[in-house]
């Protein structure tokens, strides 16, 4: 039999060695390698792409979810928002660490170069969009994050602890005297057989993306990253490894026809919420809830639907800000693919759907189980980010328990023992078996036809019949994808990952069928068990493969929690052996021998890239290729100060690029001398770098001087980036910022606004206020105003100013700044008559600024905005109201408000009393 390449014997393994090995070189990976190396173990990091873009991370993130800031919000509080978010069914010590450490993780991150949205006096810009904690932390520039993550391993004092081996996937994780000892794996350009010997091992493969079926039908169109086919879920099962919540799928809502998040979490700050059909808003829970989930299917299922995320309503300022976020990070595709359809934000809402299933502990809480330091059930094997289950973990978490891992199994060296060579054996049929039948089924086809069935009887709402036939299903699939075929070793690492959704699809379908009740909303709808059932099921349901290799199950219950939260009360207490879960009979429909019974129906019942910096179009040139070849070394600026003057402008942008890969000393004031090339690309490239690396560059005299004298440029976009990155190295003053703001450009006039901010000058804010001919600049300035300065008097002067704006968003803006700055009686009384204003903006910051007067003027009128025509209206009374909640009649009517037809303002309402 003649094959494209040969099977390597059992004998040819490369063997590779290392204390630490980390699978996976996404979120927790990265960060797991980089905290054990610096505890002084040599690590071995594999990834079977490669680790510069490999990750769901490296698909762009926009913010972070979980974000515990001092002051802004308190850990305990974050416990009991996820421990509502997951019905009870939390180990809150794993999510604690997430809480208690996630801060200190944000400033490292921050340290690295990774940027978080900061307002002007340089605190970290968090925002509500939950019902409870503010813990939503935009990230400007979250597409570079990877790319920042890569630079640090390749400084040079990790690169002598951190072996990183790319396009090398592991299939098996090998165990001995009970504890993990390494992996084996094949490369997936060349298909050679590897094995590796470590004394801990690390999984970080991500979750299991690849399980359901998109609506499209693509089978790599997912909602999560398609490269994170469940490899660690399978390889930690085959291990030994207990996993938990398998049941407890990820469904998340979504742009229609794009396999990416509509991303209502970031529009909400601006004003942007989900609506139905009619533009009624419908969602009665949190963001972080599969209760959420449910409601959002009914509503698309109804004669209400289609869902849509509603923009439209928004001022341009705010548009124009959500484009620059969700254009440029999270799916940086998403503004083609609307351009495509020719939609604007300006004109059309965005319609909403449902995504496939998927296994997730970062979003929902199906993973490995891991203990507060990612230990699993087997000894020296640990579980990091969206593999593990710590519920609603995100990226913060990712990166948290990635640190906790390598940490933590840094204390162990390398395994010297004879690897299992059964494992050995059993896994080398498993890689190279598609070779022996290259004429066999193709991968795409076996994998459709997987996931085809995984829709069919696996996805919400479930029922024991259907997911009794997904079993013989999954069953009938060991022989499909055993035959499948393959000719190249990239082939066999598609079908290797057939093997692991297949897994990963029996273990979903078992978990849900030995749950007998329905729970966490759409994300485990039973049928035929409708209720929750706290009596019986207030457990973990733990899966593992026994030592017949049959999958088993035990009913763990909650431990006790280290936060109470009402309406749960765990003991503890003894597990619950399960064991087998068998399916239902499903042969027939009903008995064979008994006669067709009619269905009497109620008739009353209603239904239910190429390397960065060089042009496509512009061949490389020896100068390129010599510049391109330091990227790999760690150039001083020295050797890269001839590629930035170069004559040739390709070859400036490219140095530009490598000195912000490779940031050697002096990068800084390189950087702000190419602010004033004179090729706008790289002017263009250095503004980019200078916002990138920011929060890692030192306030040093030469960057300053460079910076202050690009703010003369032509170029707005260089006066612009200077004045930014100025006021948050804390390197400018009151006259360098002023004089910015008779700019020409609205953008830098607006960039000058914030810069004074930082500096406290309310007097330069003021006297532009009264000048200033945009309307966005003026909001800005509202806004701004509210923080300042220390001198109240001169503060409430100009927004009585701009209170009687003729724009009304300005209006708007300025009584919302009262609400933080004080409103005056005097103030107070024109924000009661702003109540009746035609623009809700206006009556919305109007309201904002009665909760920051007396209780006699503000509750009386608040009262009567809860009559408000408009949601927004109405939201903003009641949380106003909330601040004088100490009053008889304010907490009357907040009684009311709690059976508003909005569930924000039923929420609030709810929340304050």
């Amino acid at each position: 039999m003649h094959t494209s390449l040969e099977i390597p014997a059992l004998s040819d393994a490369e063997e590779l060695t290392c204390d630490v090995l980390v699978i996976g070189g996404g979120t927790a990976g990265t960060m797991a390698a980089l905290t054990a190396a610096e505890h002084g173990a040599s690590v071995l990091l594999l990834e079977k792409a490669h680790v510069r873009h490999s990750g769901a991370l490296a698909m762009g993130m926009d913010g972070v979810n979980n974000a515990v800031i001092p002051g802004r919000a308190e850990p305990d509080d974050y416990v009991a928002e996820i421990t509502r978010a997951n019905d009870g069914i939390v180990d809150q010590s794993t999510v604690r660490q997430t809480a208690t450490r996630g801060f200190a993780m944000v400033q490292r991150l921050e340290s690295y170069g990774v940027k978080f949205e900061k307002d002007e006096h340089g605190e970290y810009a968090v925002r509500q969009v939950h019902r409870s904690g503010s813990y939503v932390l935009p990230m400007p520039e979250g597409k570079d994050v990877k790319k920042v993550l890569y630079r640090q391993l390749r400084r040079r004092e990790m690169r002598e602890r951190i072996r990183i081996e790319n396009r090398v996937m592991p299939v098996r994780v090998l165990t001995a005297g009970g504890r993990a000892v390494g992996a084996v794996g094949f490369h997936t350009r060349t298909g050679a057989f590897v094995t590796v010997r470590a004394g801990a091992v690390i999984l970080a493969t991500g979750a299991c993306g690849r399980l359901g079926l998109p609506a499209s039908g693509y089978l790599y169109g997912t909602y999560e990253n398609p490269t994170n086919a469940g490899d660690g879920y399978a390889m930690a099962y085959h291990a030994g490894a207990e996993l938990t919540g398998i049941e407890c799928f990820q469904i998340n809502p979504l742009i229609k026809d794009y396999n990416g998040p509509a991303c209502a979490y970031v529009a909400n700050p601006f004003g942007g919420y989900q609506v139905n059909r009619r533009g009624e808003r419908f969602v009665d829970s949190d963001y972080w809830s599969g209760q959420m989930m449910a409601e959002f299917a009914a509503e698309v299922a109804s004669d209400r639907g289609p869902v849509y995320l509603k923009l439209s309503h928004l001022p341009e300022e705010s548009v124009a800000a959500l484009e620059s976020i969700l254009h440029s990070t999270e799916r940086p595709t998403r503004g083609t693919f609307h351009a495509g359809r020719g939609h604007d934000y300006r004109t059309h809402d965005v319609e909403m759907h449902i995504s496939e299933i998927g296994l997730c502990g970062g979003h929902s809480a199906s993973g490995v189980r891991v203990d507060d330091h990612a230990r699993t059930t087997v000894p020296r094997l640990y579980a990091a980010g969206d593999l593990a289950c710590v519920p609603h973990n995100y990226m913060i978490g990712a990166f948290v328990f990635g640190d906790l891992a390598g940490a933590d199994a840094a204390q162990y060296t390398r395994y010297d023992g004879e690897l299992p060579l059964d494992q050995l054996r059993e896994a080398h049929e498993l890689i190279y078996r598609p070779l022996r039948n290259p004429d066999g089924p193709p991968q795409p086809q076996v994998e459709y036809k997987l996931r085809r069935f995984v829709n069919d009887y696996v996805t919400p709402p479930k029922s024991g019949a259907r997911l009794s036939l997904a079993l013989e299903a999954f069953e009938r699939m060991r022989a499909d994808t055993a035959a499948m075929g393959a000719r190249t070793p990239h082939e066999l690492m598609r079908c290797a990952e057939v093997t692991f959704i297949r897994d990963c699809a029996e273990m979903a379908a078992r978990a849900s069928l030995a749950r007998t009740e329905s729970r966490w909303g759409l994300y485990h709808d039973r049928l035929d068990h409708p209720q929750r059932d706290d009596a019986s099921w207030f457990h973990h349901l733990d899966l593992r493969k026994s030592p017949t290799g049959a999958m088993e199950f035990t009913a763990r219950p909650v431990a006790p929690f280290l936060v109470p939260v009402d309406g749960f009360a765990p003991v503890g207490g003894p597990s619950r052996h399960l064991g087998e879960v068998h399916p239902e009979q499903v042969a027939t429909a009903g008995a064979r021998e008994a006669a067709p019974v009619a269905l009497r129906q109620d008739p009353t019942a209603t239904a239910t890239p190429a390397h960065a910096g060089a042009d496509a179009d512009t061949p490389a040139t020896p100068r390129l290729l010599d510049l391109l070849s330091l990227t790999e070394g760690e150039p001083e600026l020295s050797a890269l100060t001839p590629y930035l003057t170069d004559p040739e402008p390709t070859v400036r942008r490219t140095a530009v690029t490598v000195l912000t890969e490779t940031v050697p000393p002096g990068t800084g004031p390189a950087l702000a001398a190419a602010l004033t090339d004179t090729d706008a690309g790289v002017r263009a490239a250095a503004a980019a770098s200078l916002r990138e690396l920011v929060e890692t560059l030192s306030p040093e005299p030469a960057l300053r001087d460079g910076l202050a004298a690009a703010l003369s440029e032509a170029d707005p976009v260089v006066r612009a980036t200077a004045l930014d990155v100025l006021r948050a190295l804390r390197l400018g003053d009151v006259e360098l910022f002023a004089d910015l703001l008779s700019d020409s450009d609205i953008a830098v006039r607006i960039a000058a606004v914030r810069a004074l901010v930082s500096v406290d000058a309310a007097g330069e804010l003021a006297r532009a206020a009264a000048v200033e001919p945009s309307r966005e600049v003026r909001v800005t300035i509202a806004k701004a105003l509210a923080t300042a300065g220390p001198d109240p008097a001169l503060t409430h002067s100009a927004l009585a100013e701009l209170v009687d704006d003729p724009d009304a968003l300005v209006r708007g803006a300025a009584y919302e700044a009262l609400g933080t700055v004080g409103c005056p009686a005097a103030l107070a009384v024109r924000a009661e008559a702003a109540l009746a204003d035609p623009a809700w903006q206006v009556r919305a910051g109007a309201a904002t600024a009665l909760s920051a007067t007396i209780a006699d003027v503000a509750v009386p009128a608040l009262a009567k905005a809860l009559a408000d025509a408009n949601a927004d209206v109405r939201k903003a009374a009641a949380l106003a109201l909330t601040r004088h909640r100490a009053t008889e009649d304010a907490r009357a009517a907040l009684a009311a408000a709690t059976t508003d037809s909005d569930a924000d303002v039923r929420a609030y309402a709810a929340r304050a009393l």
